[in-house]
């Protein structure tokens, strides 16, 4: 089987060490297994998407000693592929429009709190369902469209994935009434922004030939929803590498804000490559 992988940062921030241990665990695999490493450009959101910040990337990525084919994919260029997916799921009558606001959606839970016990899901407060009945028809630029998750799991034979992270190693099997209860109608496309995340990096895997899916633990809930979205547009499954976290004094994952654990900062104090992959606490190269 071939190896084919990536690292898809988004240009709104500088790149962190978390961003370094998750790009080079990446790398590093696809070397050991004579296969590819592909960087991807996660500029979906335009609104947050820097040119600066991207060409940022490059330089980061390149100092570190990765390498990848060119071009990059950039998903702002791809806007109707997404599109495209959205509409295949709809024409399965599987999408609703959404016109509820973050305010209104916590007000609706609060009022009818959510079977089972489970309030948050990978995409959020789970969904209370209060624009579900909507036609696509109804549909207005100001509104989100979901997936319907109880339509969405009716599908034909079982749907699983294979995880080699070392906290979830194994076969893991979606459950219907586990993705309707602790996962709900999660959003495939924003306002402005043409798609969501989850709908996004799906077609994004596809179109790039993607085998092996190296990120965070923090993403190993959202999986389920991606094998989900897979199965119903007739996509193939990567196998799923879901790696720690790296985290501060306190045990707080890294973000891009926290500018004193950006590499650039590390570059200017005089660090080398090396001594990011020991900081990181991965071998030399």
């Amino acid at each position: 089987m071939s190896f084919i992988t990536r690292f898809a940062p988004s240009p709104t921030g500088p790149l962190h060490l978390g961003h370094a241990f998750s790009a080079l665990t990446a790398h590093d695999m696809a070397c050991a297994e004579g296969g590819i490493f592909h960087l991807r450009i996660d500029d979906i959101d335009q609104s947050r998407a820097r040119a600066q910040w991207e060409d940022q990337i490059y330089d980061d990525l390149a100092w570190l000693g990765l390498d990848w084919p060119r071009p990059v994919r950039r998903q702002s260029d791809h806007l109707p592929e997404y599109r495209a997916a959205l509409d295949r799921l709809t024409a399965k009558g599987l999408t609703f429009p959404c016109r509820c606001t973050r305010r209104a959606i916590e007000e609706a839970a609060a009022n009818a709190p959510q079977e089972g016990g489970t309030e948050f899901g990978p995409d959020g407060r789970i969904y209370p369902g209060t624009c579900r009945n909507r036609s696509m028809d109804t549909a207005t630029p100001e509104d989100v469209i979901r997936l319907d998750m109880a339509r969405a799991v009716d599908l034909p034979g079982p749907a699983a994935f294979t995880e080699t992270g070392p906290e979830h190693a194994g076969t893991h099997s979606l459950d219907p009434q586990d993705l309707i209860q602790t996962v709900g109608d999660v959003v495939l496309a924003r306002r402005g922004m043409g798609a969501s995340y989850h709908l996004s990096v799906v077609v994004d895997d596809a179109a790039q030939a993607i085998t092996h899916v190296v990120r965070g633990a923090d993403l190993f809930t959202a999986t389920r929803i991606h094998v989900l979205l897979q199965r119903l547009l007739d996509l193939p499954t990567p196998v799923y590498h879901h790696h720690r976290l790296i985290r501060d004094e306190s045990g707080k994952r890294l973000a891009k804000r926290d500018d004193a654990r950006a590499i650039a900062t590390y570059r200017a104090e005089g660090k080398t490559p090396q001594d990011i992959r020991r900081m990181v606490g991965l071998p030399a190269s």
